[in-house]
């Protein structure tokens, strides 16, 4: 019975610490090469006459859904140089997507993130739904202030 609470603390140990403590990168060179996707999403809360601006596309900085989108991408291809320890990947697919629903009062921000690799890309899919929320906020900031970015979170992940 007292080596259990032992076991169970070994197995709950931080992947990015070593046993010092120190931040490590994890060595990934024995898993397999596998397909791998993760998907992510954010919602950007708006009031009615902004979230119309913005489907309209005439917001005072320009396209906003366009823009976004293409943040989120550029972001999500550089997710290793500003993510401490996450493995550089080649990304095979990354599409980000912006959706107005208005019921909700939100732009709702897909990040589909693939590669084959030893790793997953759920780390450049959140980055990238991220980012494209932060620059739905850059843009509209100027036209309502009480712009929220509510969740960011992942949705799934294969592989």
């Amino acid at each position: 019975m007292d080596r259990e609470p032992e076991r169970r603390a070994e197995r709950r140990r931080l992947s990015h610490v070593d046993r010092a403590g120190r931040p490590r990168m994890v060595d990934v060179s024995a898993k397999p090469v596998t397909a791998r996707r993760a998907v992510a999403e954010a919602l950007v809360a708006l009031g009615p006459e902004t979230l119309s601006l913005v489907i309209d596309g005439g917001g005072p900085k320009g396209d906003v859904l366009t823009v976004a989108e293409l943040a989120g991408v550029m972001a999500g291809k550089r997710t290793s140089e500003l993510i401490p320890l996450c493995h550089p990947l080649p990304l095979t697919d990354l599409v980000v997507s912006v959706t107005p629903d208005r019921a909700a009062g939100v732009l709702r921000i897909r990040a589909e993130a693939a590669t084959t690799d030893r790793t997953g890309v759920e780390m450049e899919a959140l980055m990238a739904a991220s980012v494209a929320a932060l620059t739905v906020y850059d843009m509209v900031k100027g036209v309502e202030r009480g712009v929220e970015i509510r969740s960011v979170r992942l949705l799934s992940k294969t592989g």
